[in-house]
């Protein structure tokens, strides 16, 4: 382990100078890779750093001990012994998790793509829920929502519900979500009082840069057409829905949530962008695709990631067996008392990996 760390900061170091020289300062490209990078590690540097001080200084304590002091010299050295030997075991267990390969994808923005699956009326209803439970989890965190596309049914649910989420972090946290959510409740429609079982499933995609998805406007077909739904006097009168399909992969994208063409088409970019990213990273990443899979369970969209039981009021993760009888104030946007315990999974099982 401190190879490894010795080397992250010798890293470091030679980042620092590269990012004084001249050719480099005036290479924009570089310049961001550079300063990105040295960010990335800095956390991990600086620990290291003040590990280093609280080992010397601990060393020298120990060596202290062995020489003749007074009695009231003794007992100041060995309680600073006591407090450095405490702080030693914390600062390597931080190490040892600022270590683990950080996904490339975790400060990225995403894209989140939520449908009705099993279950009709009764599923897009809990596209719904999951929808407003995002929107206020997103609140909770100062992220930015921005609705691209929703498909309403005459209910309030949604068939499907497209948007992005603008935030630090976004990515790393939102990423557990992707799955499929089952639903347990006595809907408003039935009558006998028994319960149904609904799933909706939920896609979370890393939104992609241009500079990372090389899409030429010839490989795009754009299709316009009327909107439907909610809107206004312009609904079905002019041609501000767009549709993209990108030809050479088959990926299809309609937004007509803007009244606005070129706004609906630059919405539609970001969602075609980040599916081809996805797909991509799918296709020839396969340590990507381990990483999805092995991390807490799948990830895959068809698999039952976890279950909210209206009776009971208890939501249960599959992944990582925790239940919690706190439905409420996870519908209401608590996801973290979810999502952090699946984060400390993970952590502790890349740790295993990189151990063995």
């Amino acid at each position: 382990m401190f190879d490894r760390l010795q080397s992250v900061e010798d890293r470091y170091d030679q980042l620092t100078e590269l990012l004084m020289d001249p050719e480099v300062i005036n290479d924009t490209k570089k310049l961001r890779d550079y300063s990105k990078e040295q960010s990335d590690i800095q956390e991990t540097v600086e620990t290291y750093r003040h590990y280093k001080e609280v080992k010397q200084q601990y060393d020298e304590a120990k060596e202290m001990l062995r020489e003749n002091l007074d009695d009231e010299m003794q007992e100041m050295v060995k309680a600073e012994v006591d407090e450095l030997s405490d702080q030693i075991p914390e600062m390597e267990e931080k190490l040892r998790v600022l270590l683990i390969p950080k996904d490339p994808n975790d400060d990225k923005n995403v894209i989140v793509e939520v449908r009705g699956a099993a279950g009709g009326d009764e599923a897009a209803l809990f596209a719904g829920d999951l929808y407003r439970m995002y929107s206020r989890y997103a609140e909770k965190h100062g992220w930015k929502l921005d609705v691209i596309e929703a498909n309403e049914t005459g209910l309030g649910g949604f068939k499907e519900v497209i948007f992005s989420i603008n935030g630090k972090g976004a990515f790393s946290r939102m990423k557990y979500e992707n799955g499929a959510h089952r639903v347990q409740r006595v809907p408003s429609t039935e009558s006998g009082g028994r319960i149904h079982t609904s799933t909706a499933t939920v896609a979370v995609l890393p939104e992609a840069e241009e500079v990372e998805v090389d899409i030429h406007e010839k490989d795009i077909r754009v299709d316009t057409f009327a909107s439907s739904g909610p809107g206004g006097q312009s609904v079905n009168t002019t041609m501000s829905a767009v549709r993209l399909t990108h030809v050479p992969t088959g990926v299809v994208v309609s937004c007509q949530d803007e009244k606005s063409q070129i706004k609906n088409k630059d919405k539609a970019m970001k969602v075609l962008r980040a599916r081809i990213y996805d797909m991509f990273q799918r296709e020839a990443q396969a340590e990507y695709d381990e990483h999805r899979k092995s991390a807490v369970g799948s990830g895959d969209r068809s698999e039952r990631i976890r279950t909210y039981n209206f009776p009971q009021s208890r939501v249960t993760d599959h992944r990582i067996g925790l239940t919690l009888q706190k439905l409420d104030q996870i519908l209401e946007g608590s996801l973290d008392e979810i999502i952090d315990p699946l984060i400390v999974e993970e952590q502790s099982r890349l740790m295993e990996n990189a151990d063995a």
